[in-house]
């Protein structure tokens, strides 16, 4: 099953996915499905199907007037943490030839990433019940750093680089006893500075803080072990970029369940009721192809098992704010 959320008179409602061309409405939004999942002890599916009403909507009319949302928000974007982990992907099989090859050099030789990388490959995907090797984890923001579906990606003044990374967003709610549940995951491009990141990897925290986005649609059930997309830019109609890139755990080097206890075995992050989105990695970028982003670019991510592409273009900002602090 997948869902939307979308802007119907003014309110924020999920809508089922029927087709390509049409979606029908539920009588809320996919925040207060989650919540009455988890309150009357039933699967997310089983609300969404009793939710539905008869309203069904062109999605491609959606598109045109703007009114897609996230497929997962909280009315308040302070009790929303936007989150991620890297270092977690195998990559293709040339990278993963080179990995190899340079594990086996003397531990004093591999920089702090493929140290990270290898520890990821070699504990990542842990026994049931046993622990797992933590990853890298970065954070991002609150609700306020994510954009909508089709909406404009904002590039901060300063910034050096202004980059994608198409991966999986795992998006959850947490319950009144402070229990994390997954509602579903979706296409997530988490957005960073390159540039910053490269010239020294503790500027790393620096190179995250961005705007992100995810969606338009919410897979609610298991997701498939592998999955092929492509990402790609677009300038001026034509495409600059285009790639395929490989996700889900049969291409991961940490299991999900790892991913997931590693950020919520932290207490802060299971206050009850907020919203969390956590961005799984990613082994491909436009960056790495050496390619420089401008306003007006269009970033492209499509997952056939998630229906339609995610798109955003960018838009440059002229004018950096004034950040001066004054005394009181």
């Amino acid at each position: 099953m997948r869902i939307i959320q979308c802007l119907h008179q003014n309110r924020p409602l999920a809508a089922l996915v029927e087709n390509e061309n049409r979606v029908r409405l539920t009588d809320a939004d996919t925040y207060t499905l989650a919540r009455r999942a988890i309150a009357d002890g039933r699967r997310l599916a089983e609300v969404v199907e009793a939710s539905l009403t008869e309203t069904r909507l062109d999605y491609q009319q959606l598109i045109d007037e703007r009114r897609l949302l996230p497929p997962l928000t909280h009315a308040d974007p302070a009790h929303c943490l936007v989150t991620g982990t890297g270092l977690t992907h195998l990559g293709s099989a040339d990278t993963r030839s080179a990995m190899h090859a340079q594990a086996k050099a003397d531990e004093s030789e591999l920089t702090d990433s493929m140290r990270m990388f290898k520890l990821g490959v070699e504990g990542g995907k842990p026994a049931a019940g046993e622990t797992g090797t933590q990853p890298e984890w970065f954070y991002k923001g609150d609700g306020d750093c994510v954009v909508a579906p089709e909406a404009a990606m904002p590039v901060p003044a300063f910034a050096e680089d202004a980059g994608e990374e198409p991966e999986l967003a795992g998006l959850y709610v947490i319950g009144d006893d402070g229990q994390p549940w997954r509602v579903g995951y979706a296409i997530g491009n988490e957005f960073s500075d390159h540039v910053t990141e490269r010239f020294n990897y503790l500027w790393l925290a620096h190179s995250k803080l961005r705007h992100c986005s995810f969606g338009p649609e919410l897979l609610i059930g298991e997701l498939p072990e592998h999955l092929e997309g492509v990402s790609r830019i677009v300038r001026d109609g034509e495409t600059l970029w285009e790639k395929p890139f490989l996700t889900g755990e049969a291409n991961m080097a940490h299991s999900i369940a790892n991913l997931e206890h590693h950020h919520f075995k932290y207490q802060g992050f299971r206050r009850p009721g907020d919203v969390h989105v956590h961005f799984f990695g990613t082994a491909t970028l436009s960056f790495a192809d050496g390619v420089q982003t401008r306003d007006g670019d269009r970033f492209e991510i499509a997952l056939p098992a998630f229906g339609r592409t995610l798109r955003n273009p960018l838009a440059f900002e002229s004018e950096a704010t004034d950040t001066r602090v004054n005394s009181l």
